[in-house]
């Protein structure tokens, strides 16, 4: 297994969105910082209470020039009733081969698809932070605020 630490240069690649869109991380850290979180899966209470926060901090995010984007291995059509469910107003991609969350040291064989991490990436694509946590769902929201502010 790949493991990927802070100060790292991070793995670029492109996935589709929510909507089909694909998106490149290379193109999305030109908007500014980017917060990438990975999580397991669309519509379980962890992930969904995780999502949930991160959308809730939007103005927080916002005010600091800081896009957040979710990943997980749910294909393109659940992500994007994800999305509408909850009104997430931030990229879902669908990253069904894990090829991804490989790429980060995030892929996992057994339990479930991908471990539940997160990742505050500088404009130059370096990862400034990193935020793991299983079982505190608002941490990576919390933390990955709190690292992006200062970029």
């Amino acid at each position: 297994m790949k493991t990927i630490a802070e100060g790292a240069q991070a793995p670029d690649f492109e996935l589709p969105d929510q909507d089909g869109i694909p998106r490149r991380l290379s193109t999305l850290v030109q908007g500014g910082p980017v917060v990438l979180f990975f999580y397991p899966a669309a519509f379980t209470p962890g992930c969904t209470k995780e999502a949930c926060h991160f959308r809730d901090l939007g103005a927080d995010f916002n005010k600091a020039g800081v896009q957040r984007i979710g990943i997980s291995a749910d294909a393109v059509e659940k992500q994007n009733s994800f999305s509408a469910k909850h009104s997430f107003d931030y990229p879902l991609l669908s990253d069904t081969e894990r090829t991804v969350a490989e790429s980060y040291g995030v892929k996992r064989s057994f339990i479930t698809p991908v471990k539940r991490a997160t990742f505050v990436i500088d404009p130059d694509m370096m990862i400034r932070k990193i935020i793991t946590s299983e079982v505190r769902m608002d941490l990576h929201a919390d933390e990955a605020l709190a690292a992006a502010e200062g970029l």
